[in-house]
């Protein structure tokens, strides 16, 4: 196993524990709703947020349990953000992660209260973390309330777009905001913990941006490149919903080279950043390279 994964397999094992202890599996009723938040926090996943937030944290030398918890934060308002996705309002889909999505588990109803209670939890989480300054807490919780608030956003343009022949302009506006937003907050998330420099905060936020984007660009790629099974969700969905994507306006090839670029630049956003950044340049990698 290359260094990468073992590191990614890591910061997994720790969010997936931090989260455990902070919705455990018995606790305050009703336990449905609880069991619902529980089915979609711990359906898998690559938890990269958490990942490159610790990764950036561990760049200026900052210890794993000062990030934690802003890690376990914005997983929970990545899975709400899933699971309101998933909805039929939405993109009204059957599959997440290989299982079925919460509203097709629990119910319409109970999927949306699980999706509410977890952005709130997660503000929560940030407001009572004894590791971190009353400042840094603000910090962090502005990031993150402007970051989800740019993710709504990203998926009314989305929903838009749909049916419609947008230019790459458009397309990289909505995935900057329904994407983008939320991995760049959690490498700033590391520099904002650490206290990091001016400079260095600005070449980690553009480090995030592009590292978001260049998710994107791969997901749009592995929709239609890769099987339901390979990707745990369907298929196929992007141009069975008309959405626009970028193989849909570039071609195959034209989108891989566009993910070349976007890593580049990624890459080359880092070197402003005087800590070390190795394992940032390869989750870079990873994800340029990722199969599923």
């Amino acid at each position: 196993m290359s260094d990468i994964n073992q590191f990614l397999e890591e910061a997994a094992w720790l969010v997936n524990a931090e989260l455990d202890r902070l919705i455990p599996a018995e606790g305050r009723p009703p336990q449905q709703l609880r069991d619902a938040i529980r089915w979609s926090l711990f359906a898998g996943g690559k938890r990269l947020r958490p990942a490159l937030m610790l990764a950036a944290g561990r760049a200026f030398g900052v210890a794993d349990e000062k990030v934690m918890r802003t890690a376990a934060a914005v997983e929970m308002i990545h899975t709400y953000s899933l699971i309101h996705d998933d909805l039929p309002s939405m993109d009204d889909d059957d599959l997440r992660r290989g299982r079925e999505t919460c509203h097709r588990k629990y119910g319409e109803a109970t999927a949306i209260l699980a999706g509410d209670a977890l952005q709130a939890l997660a503000f929560q989480t940030i407001a009572e973390d004894a590791h971190n300054s009353p400042e840094t807490k603000m910090r962090l919780i502005s990031g993150l309330g402007q970051a989800a608030a740019c993710m709504v956003v990203g998926q009314q343009l989305d929903l838009e777009a749909e049916g419609r022949e947008l230019t790459i302009e458009e397309i990289e506006n909505i995935h900057i905001n329904k994407t983008g937003a939320l991995i760049a907050f959690s490498t700033e998330a590391g520099a904002i913990i650490a206290e990091a420099e001016a400079s260095e905060f600005e070449g980690l936020s553009r480090f995030g941006e592009k590292i978001g984007l260049l998710f994107q660009v791969m997901d749009d790629l592995l929709d239609v490149t890769q099987s339901t099974a390979d990707l745990g969700k369907t298929a196929g969905k992007d141009a069975a919903s008309e959405k626009a994507t970028y193989p849909s306006s570039l071609g195959l090839e034209g989108t891989r080279d566009f993910a070349s670029q976007v890593y580049e630049h990624a890459i080359a956003s880092l070197m402003e950043v005087k800590a070390d950044t190795s394992l940032l340049m390869q989750i870079a990698r990873f994800l340029l390279e990722r199969k599923a």
